[in-house]
């Protein structure tokens, strides 16, 4: 035994805690449709992994992804129907064989005592951890589609493995409302090696925190369209990071020692001197003993123009000798230092030039948005201290989470009784019919991304909208809350839902918070808005009320302060997750994410809002706002029909008056708002992308060629002041900023590798 697993096991039986509560709570989750007896809850040695370093695993823990015979792999575009929480009881786990999740699945290992994945000296695959397989030359899943998975507390180990032998960790190409948490790779070190911990080719992500890499050639090779990364640390890798492509990425506090390269974003397009990266922050972060932090492509000569913008935010150095390179060697010196801003790309900033190569002047931080290490940040709680008797489940208040059932009293009894305890909610899908009140000290944990559905004459108001989630009775109670891995959504029309609530007034030193905790408006079995209701309808502008599913999907409001979201999608489905061909349909929602906090101190990690009709993000009469890589969809069946109707215009919720605002504006204007901020300072955003592919279903509209002009305008700024924008990208919008109804930036001076990208913006 571990001296590390002998102090846990004494302190565990000191508080009366046996193991992490998930392994010893009762499990009651119910999959409606997955058929009778399906497991939701998999403990892998229930199925024979023995954990003992020397028995070989693999097939067992195959069994337990696959138990049920009906999950989603080889050859399923996706589903909500089988979900599976697949759970490793601390131990070492020897792999011989590539382990393929089946999509909808969390491989969870007990956060105490970190399992160790452990590859055999003769492994064969595509990564211990496979989570998007070649069976073909494609891969099975398309990655922008992988949605609802997560992997965390594991210790992923190659070190058998031949250094001079290819072996990769995790392989990992999937999109939003995923994540690896608290993940360490272990691999040989030395010039010899070749392995790599990380690898993600494709996909539209997304977020990661808290990984640490131990040698190997690269602790990760990465390419998708945007992330965010935080908490990352690279120990004596050859390099740290090989970004293959991107359009926008943002790294936050991230560590680096003992590599010859950090960083490198030099990756070659397909035509000479152009680059494949699009843009790059590193915030919050530090390089030791390392020959050159970050490497980079970017020069007057390479194309696009504006590709391989970079911006570095409060940098450590120290024994590094050069900060910068490109291909002809140092343009940032290195040494012991802070690098407090520096910068190449497009800049807008007042009167200054729009090459941007050099020093920056960083932000000024408001008190109120920064922690420990620059801005504050809280990794998802996990509850390990928590013993299972602390932990109340949904089931035992009565809820069924069949889809059918009234679950409104009994969840509502579960939350209540849960109070100094954590809620757990057992998967299930549950119907819900009135407002669920969340108080001062909830703590809500899912299991699998169970989802608490809105239904009935109750939410059917589209002029007098009910929060399915209240947190906080009225705005400005003060308190503090949890919400951790589950789903909001909707069953049935719902125009009068808005789905989240918050009014909660939180301590900036002891924030309340949300991670991964999403909505899904439609698109899902149990919905009733799939192929079958919402079959998309193209060329016509005809509003069909049934596929109406939400007034707006969370509302932060006046008096609520102090909220971290972390990994959060609010998302109106755009394709029937549970067909075959993943067939487009169309789903209404009046509003995305709408912020009118007066206080502010709101922090968004890595979040996204898609699709939604009037806006996705809109923040009035607020402060001190943090977002990183923060991202937007505009409907895909705008401008059929466009922005004006059926959502009533509200002026009590600032809701933005098309008819008004669209006079003299040539092209799609009245179109969803990507970002609008209105009458409100200090917003500090490391990354944004803002993105309209289609023009009623088709997508010529968003390419260069076509000239982007999917719509008119996405990001508009109205009376406003201290708004600092560090890599925006935009697709198909022909104005990427707008300043109180006037157009500051076009597409066209600022073409990037698929996106138009602004390195650095600045409204003062």
């Amino acid at each position: 035994m571990r001296f590390s697993t002998f102090l846990t096991a004494v302190a565990s039986l000191a508080v009366g805690i046996n193991a992490y509560w998930l392994e010893d709570v009762k499990h009651q989750g119910v999959a409606p449709f997955a058929g009778d007896g399906y497991k939701v809850f998999r403990n892998v040695k229930d199925y024979g992994a023995k954990g003992d370093g020397s028995a070989d695993d693999t097939d067992a823990i195959m069994q337990a992804l696959n138990d049920g015979d009906n999950r989603c792999l080889q050859g399923c575009a996706s589903t909500t129907t089988t979900p599976a929480v697949v759970y490793f009881p601390s131990g070492t786990y020897k792999i011989s064989k590539a382990l393929q999740p089946p999509y909808f699945t969390q491989l969870i290992g007990d956060p105490s005592d970190r399992p160790v994945l452990k590859a055999s000296s003769d492994f064969a695959g595509f990564g211990l951890i496979d989570g998007n397989p070649y069976f073909t030359e494609d891969l099975n899943w398309i990655s922008t589609n992988v949605f609802y998975r997560q992997m965390r507390n594991f210790v992923i180990d190659t070190t058998d493995i031949a250094p001079g032998t290819a072996a990769t960790g995790i392989h990992w190409p999937t999109s939003q409302a995923t994540s690896l948490i608290n993940i360490e790779f272990n691999m040989p070190k030395g010039e010899d090696s070749v392995h790599v911990g990380l690898f993600v080719e494709s996909g539209s992500g997304g977020f990661m925190s808290d990984l640490t890499f131990n040698g190997g050639a690269t602790g990760a090779s990465l390419g998708n369209q945007q992330y965010t990364m935080r908490n990352l640390v690279f120990k004596d890798c050859q390099t740290g990071i090989i970004q293959l492509w991107n359009w926008g990425w943002t790294y936050i506090n991230s560590e680096f020692s003992n590599l010859k390269v950090g960083i490198d974003i030099t990756a070659a397009g397909e035509t000479e001197g152009s680059l494949n990266v699009g843009s790059a922050i590193i915030l919050d972060s530090s390089f030791a003993d390392t020959e050159t932090a970050i490497k980079t492509g970017y020069s007057a000569d390479t194309t696009p123009d504006t590709a391989g913008s970079l911006i570095l935010e409060n940098v450590k150095l120290e024994s590094v000798p050069t900060a910068v390179a490109d291909a002809s060697g140092s343009i940032l010196e290195g040494g012991s230092t802070t690098i407090a801003g520096w910068g190449q790309g497009h800049q807008y900033v007042g009167d200054a030039d729009r090459e941007l190569s050099g020093e920056i002047t960083a932000n000024t931080r408001p008190d109120g948005l920064t922690g420990e290490n620059g801005y504050y940040g809280r990794s998802k709680p996990q509850y390990e201290d928590v013993a299972a008797s602390d932990i109340v489940s949904a089931r035992d208040s009565g809820a069924k989470g069949d889809g059918t059932t009234d679950d409104t009293e009994a969840l509502q009894s579960a939350i209540d009784s849960a109070k100094g305890k954590v809620l757990f909610l057992d998967y299930g899908l549950y119907k819900v019919t009135g407002t669920l009140k969340i108080g001062d000290g909830a703590k809500i944990i899912g299991e699998g991304y169970p989802i608490i559905m809105a239904s009935g004459d109750f939410f059917g108001d589209i002029s007098d909208p009910k929060p399915l989630l209240q947190v906080g009775a009225s705005s400005g109670d003060a308190g503090q809350v949890e919400l951790v891995d589950f789903v909001v959504g909707n069953t049935g029309p719902a125009p009068g839902a808005k789905l989240i609530e918050w009014n909660l007034a939180s301590e900036t030193s002891k924030p309340s918070g949300m991670w991964d905790v999403h909505a899904r408006v439609g698109g899902f079995s149990g919905s009733e808005m799939q192929v079958e209701q919402c079959l998309k309808k193209t060329g016509s502008a005809d509003i069909d009320e049934k596929c109406i599913g939400a007034n707006m999907l969370m509302h932060v409001t006046s008096k609520a302060t102090g909220l971290y979201m972390e990994n959060t999608w609010l998302w109106v489905a755009d394709h029937d997750i549970e067909d075959k061909e993943n067939t487009q349909i169309t789903i209404y929602s009046g509003r995305g994410l709408y912020i009118e906090s007066t206080e502010g101190n709101i922090w968004l990690v890595g979040t996204a809002v898609e699709h939604n009709h009037l806006y996705n993000y809109q923040f009035a009469n607020t402060k001190n706002i943090f977002a990183s890589m923060f991202q937007t969809e505009t409907p895909y069946y705008m401008p059929l029909p466009d922005a004006t109707k059926p959502f009533p215009i509200n002026s009590d919720i600032n809701d933005p008056d098309f008819s008004a605002s669209c006079e003299g504006v040539e092209g799609n204007c009245a179109e969803s708002w990507g970002l609008r901020i209105i009458n409100s300072s200090d917003f500090f955003i490391y990354g944004a992308g803002h993105y309209s592919f289609f023009n009623n279903y088709d997508t010529s509209c968003s390419t260069v060629e076509s000239g982007e002009n999917c719509q008119s305008r996405i990001v508009s700024l109205e009376e406003v002041k201290n708004i600092n924008i560090y890599g925006l990208n935009t697709i198909g919008s022909l104005s990427m900023i707008d300043r109180d109804g006037k157009s500051v930036a076009s597409w066209e001076d600022n073409v990037n590798v698929f996106p138009a990208n602004i390195m650095l913006y600045r409204s003062d």
